[in-house]
């Protein structure tokens, strides 16, 4: 799972061309969704196949994992990295093929400028430590990946089956839950695809903080008054705070979901891109598990106010890409330290180290 989060986005951003780059590295996004929805599906179909029908389900997980493996047999090595290898033919070879043009002198030399320069570093995770590294590390590296746990999605899973039990699902409320938030993960995946190359990367993310936030304040609040301390969950009540977990689900799957992963994936440079890559991976994994652990223990003493923290935590990313995070939307993926160098706060780190 960790070589797969690092290696498909940053795989697609570097084969994909600058204008619909968005666009293709939201592929991750959906097909992933589209394998979870899937795996849904057949649980709870398999749930009714007595007494073997966990086995089924556990041995169909093999299917996708060959043709994962024979998929990846086939697939071309990006021209970054064939530059890298010094495979400039081969690399010039597979540009044309995957731009549908001769004309890629300008992102071939680009590519080389980038390989030369990556060359020259001896230690990629000590560069990512560089002063004129910080915007990429502090945005992409530790950022973004952190935020994307933090977005209390994993507050609005957990009590989807109590919404879900309140319309009367009965002991199947747990996957009719999965399955619909996975379908509206689904959903949310399309709609990103198509709105993150047109609207940008900045507006999805704002946008979608906004939104978050205010069904965080709603569902906290409505829990907070009616719910809890033996009253039981009336069933309109239900139903509409099963609508705004779906319209939750939707805000989150077309920004923080997709784009925790796309927005990195196109700030590091050449020479820190795997290495940058790696910490994103690593940050999301350990914010994973930190969410894990610890919010059963903060959902018993805070109850309700979980989803005020929640909602305080989106207020402040998206503070943070407001104040922090340039357009990275059809700028050339080697050329988008130049977005640095404009920006108000950035400049100083990048001006400094070329002065």
């Amino acid at each position: 799972m960790r070589l797969r989060l690092q290696s498909v986005p940053l795989y697609l951003s570097e084969m994909a061309p600058a204008k619909i780059r968005g666009t293709v590295n939201q592929l991750f996004q959906l097909t992933t969704c589209i394998g979870i929805l899937v795996a849904n599906l057949i649980n709870y179909k398999t749930e009714q196949i007595h007494p073997w029908g966990w086995r089924l389900s556990l041995g169909l997980a093999t299917v996708p994992a060959i043709l994962m493996f024979l998929g990846g047999l086939v697939l071309p090595e990006t021209p970054n990295s064939l530059v890298e290898q010094g495979k400039l033919e081969k690399a010039k070879a597979v540009l044309i093929k995957v731009r549908g043009t001769n004309n890629i002198e300008a992102e071939f030399q680009d590519l080389v400028e980038a390989s030369d320069a990556a060359r020259a570093v001896k230690n990629p995770f000590r560069n990512l430590l560089a002063r004129r590294n910080r915007p990429q590390l502090v945005i992409g590296a530790i950022g973004l990946p952190a935020f994307q746990q933090l977005t209390g999605m994993n507050s609005i899973l957990f009590y989807a089956p109590v919404m879900f039990q309140s319309l009367g699902f009965g002991g199947s409320a747990s996957l009719i839950s999965s399955t619909i938030t996975n379908a509206a993960l689904v959903v949310a995946a399309i709609m990103s695809m198509y709105s993150a190359d047109k609207f940008g990367r900045r507006f999805l993310l704002l946008e979608a903080s906004v939104e978050m936030f205010c069904y965080m304040v709603v569902v906290g609040v409505t829990l907070a008054l009616k719910f809890g301390e033996g009253k039981e969950l009336p069933k309109s009540l239900g139903l509409i705070l099963v609508v705004l977990i779906c319209l939750f689900v939707l805000a989150y799957g077309r920004s923080w979901g997709p784009m925790g992963w796309l927005v990195p994936s196109e700030l590091f440079p050449l020479e820190t891109r795997s290495a940058g890559q790696s910490v994103v991976v690593c940050v999301n994994l350990f914010f994973t598990a930190l969410i894990a652990q610890c919010f059963l223990v903060s959902l018993c003493h805070l109850k309700y106010g979980i989803f005020l923290l929640f909602a305080g935590l989106i207020l402040g990313m998206g503070s943070f890409v407001y104040f922090l995070l340039p357009e990275t939307k059809q700028v050339p993926i080697e050329e988008v330290y130049l977005l640095w160098r404009q920006h108000w706060l950035w400049k100083k780190y990048v001006e400094d180290v070329d002065e």
